[in-house]
This record gives structure tokens, sequence and C-alpha cells, in this order.
């Protein structure tokens, strides 16, 4: 704010009178209640935007919600199928093994007899997944138990053989001697 000196005033002042000071204070009074006015319709307008933004806001919200629901409950469910497959296909590819392990059975079961007499061995009986028991329980399973009277064999058959399968079989061999003397 600049200011001026007493005469400054006094010059400013000369011909102005009570009716000039008085208009010019009502109309400077008009022009702060317009201002008022348009302040205040700017305030309520700024207020409704607000309120209107606020509500789109929680629309927003409410909607990202129900989608994000939906979509968990189509994960779950995708999941469920998903799951299923899962164990559908580990039930054929565990079926697919018991078959051709039952197939490759099948294939030795007619020539297990020519192998051992090739060798020396006549068996006069052959049963096919043999197995032991004691006191009521199973102890081992064996896919081919041969005899003759004199000598007998327990055979696995393996369509692929580790050296863990061949401890397994020596194993078995050895319970069976146990139980059979």
């Amino acid at each position: 704010m600049e200011r001026i000196t007493a005469e400054e005033a006094l010059e400013a002042a000369k011909g102005l009178n009570f009716e000039k000071v008085w208009a010019a204070l009502m109309e400077s009074r008009q022009l702060i209640e317009k201002s008022q006015q348009e302040t205040q319709k700017q305030i309520e307008e700024t207020q409704k935007q607000m309120e209107e933004t606020q509500r789109q806001i929680k629309e927003s919200q409410q909607e990202t919600q129900r989608q994000m629901q939906e979509s968990q409950r189509q994960i779950k469910k995708s999941q469920r199928k998903t799951d299923k497959i899962i164990a559908d296909l580990s039930k054929n590819i565990g079926g697919l093994g018991n078959s051709l392990g039952k197939f490759t059975e099948a294939m030795f079961s007619t020539e297990l007899w020519k192998k051992f007499n090739d060798i020396g061995f006549t068996f006069t009986k052959q049963a096919p997944r043999m197995k032991f028991y004691e006191d009521g329980r199973a102890l081992v399973e064996v896919d081919f138990f041969l005899e003759n009277g004199l000598y007998a064999m327990p055979v696995e058959i393996k369509t692929e053989l580790s050296v863990g399968d061949v401890d397994d079989h020596l194993e078995r061999i050895e319970k069976n001697t146990s139980i059979y003397g």
C-alpha cells in the first residue's frame, strides 16, 4: 500500500462531500456483496463437484471390488478345473505305468520257463503276482514265483532296472527265505 502525505490527502479530498463519499461507500459495499455472492456460488459449485467426485470414486471402488470378487471366483473355478485335470492326468499316467508293467509281465510270463530251462533250472510251477503272508499280513509280493520241489525262484519283471530295484528284490528273497526256511 502506498503512503500519502497529509497535503496529498487534502488535495485528493477536494471536491468531496458527504453524498459523494456515501455513494462511493455504498458502491464499494455492493461490489463487496456481489463478490461475496460470487465467491459463495463458487464454493457451492466446488462442493457439488467434490460430492459428485466422491460419489463417482465410491461407485468406482464398488465396481472394482465387485470385479475383483468375480475375478477371484473365476480363478478359484479355474483352479478347481486345473486341479481336476491334473488329478485325472496323474491317474491316467499311473494307469499307463500299471498297464505297461502288466503288459511287460504278460510278455515275459510265457518265456520265463524257457529262459530258466536254458540255464539248467526246470520249474514245474509258476504263479503270477504271488504274495507271502506271515501272521495274516502280506510281507512281500513278487511278479512271479517259480518252483520245482527243490528250488524256488521269486521273479520281478521291470521295464527299467535300477540298482535299487535289485536291492529291493534281494531283500524280498531274504524275507521269503526267512519265512519258508
